[in-house]
């Protein structure tokens, strides 16, 4: 039976907000996003409310769980201060939420998906600051290492580039996964032409979808293609930490994710909440994307995190006609800029069609041309950051918690 916005919403007009209104009165609630009987919104108040607002949540949550049809429910709980609030040292608005007892987290779940929100912090006039604890982040269960992939913005193919070294990794005799972190734009559905919806495990559960002996997992297996994900910060931490452990991942050497581009949220919750091996940083070789590369080298030193090294993308064009070079974007930035951060160069990937047109059709060119020379050019790209990953010290990795500097 198809469940309908509307049927959300009118079980949750029966909730009643802390003021006595129905909840759907209240000015708190995100949009209401259904898809194949999941169910996902935020529930929005000011941080100094918050414990008022649990029960709510919970209530919330029953009601949805309620309406025939519905087979899960993502429902977030986010706080924030009101503007003009004292900040003082609050480490970030998910901290306020797990100092209130009020995680973020999918019914029946039963898992670390609340873990908190390791967004922005700020002081007055100040800013944020990762450093070390002695508190030893908890892994993934049967997964050996997690690597990101990152970029310092969009449009640089990173995406693209994940896939292509995941399946690199994958021909080094390893067991590979694939978790799309990119919440509000996720790439994996359409980069490996996937259309069916993960199946569940025990009810709790997802299981990931094979491709190409790759597990995959992305947010985009379970919204329509088209639905925008209107949410904030909190729930989309929420999302990432239940995709990383609320997953039957099974037996996996490495899992890749691929990051959303930026340096924000998403890249601090997975260094807060998962050992990271290290992170690949992808760029193309102009000025522009370079400063951006060079904030995300930086945030991940910052975070703790080692930097496997850096990919210049779109290094150069070879004409499909004459085979004549271009260099469209310049030429040996990435490599120079790793060279003065003290980090690997990975490797050069050039802008070329049947990349390009294999990518949009959903067949990876390492899957699908492994003997052609783009397939090479990844696969070594792999080797080097398997070398890497086998001679880090990253095991064992302390959490880095924010700090407010003035």
């Amino acid at each position: 039976m198809a469940v309908s916005k509307e049927q959300v919403l009118g079980a949750l007009a029966k909730v009643a907000a802390p003021n006595g209104q129905p909840l759907t009165e209240a000015g708190v609630l995100s949009d209401v996003v259904v898809s194949d009987g999941k169910v996902f919104f935020s529930v929005s108040v000011d941080a100094a409310t918050v414990k008022a607002w649990e029960p709510v949540r919970n209530a919330a949550e029953a009601a949805v769980k309620a309406v025939p049809g519905v087979v899960s429910a993502l429902v977030a709980l986010t706080a924030e201060r009101a503007a003009g609030a004292s900040r003082g040292p609050q480490p970030s608005h998910g901290a306020a939420n797990r100092a209130a007892g009020a995680p973020a987290r999918e019914s029946g779940g039963g898992g670390p998906a609340g873990a908190g929100h390791a967004g922005h912090t700020h002081g007055p006039q100040g800013h944020t600051h990762a450093h070390p604890t002695d508190k030893v982040l908890p892994g993934i269960p049967g997964i050996d290492a997690v690597i990101a992939v990152a970029s310092g913005k969009g449009g640089v193919g990173k995406s693209t580039t994940a896939v292509n070294l995941a399946l690199g990794l994958r021909d080094q005799g390893l067991k590979v996964g694939m978790l799309d972190a990119d919440i509000y734009g996720p790439s994996l559905p359409k980069l490996f032409a996937i259309r069916e919806k993960p199946e569940t495990v025990g009810g709790t559960r997802l299981k990931p979808i094979e491709r190409y002996g790759l597990k995959i997992m992305s947010i985009g297996f379970l919204i329509d293609e088209e639905t925008p994900m209107i949410w904030r910060g909190p729930m989309v931490i929420s999302a990432i930490t239940q995709m990383l452990r609320d997953v039957e991942w099974g037996k996996l050497d490495i899992l890749v994710v691929d990051m959303p581009p930026g340096t924000g949220d998403a890249q601090l919750t997975m260094a807060q909440q998962v050992p990271l091996k290290g992170a690949v940083i992808v760029s193309t070789p102009q000025d522009l994307a370079l400063l951006d590369a060079r904030r995300g080298v930086a945030m991940f030193k910052r975070v703790n995190v080692p930097v496997l090294g850096v990919v210049e993308n779109m290094s150069y064009f070879l004409c499909p006609e004459c085979g004549t070079r271009s260099d469209i974007f310049a030429h040996g930035g990435a490599r120079h800029e790793a060279e003065r951060l003290g980090v690997p160069f990975l490797g050069e990937v050039p802008l070329h069609m049947t990349i390009r047109e294999k990518s949009d059709a959903g067949l990876p060119v390492v899957a699908t041309e492994p003997d052609g020379p783009h397939a090479k050019i990844y696969r070594d790209i792999a080797a080097k950051v398997l070398a890497e990953i086998r001679g880090g010290a990253s095991a064992g990795r302390a959490a880095p918690k924010i700090v407010i500097e003035a």
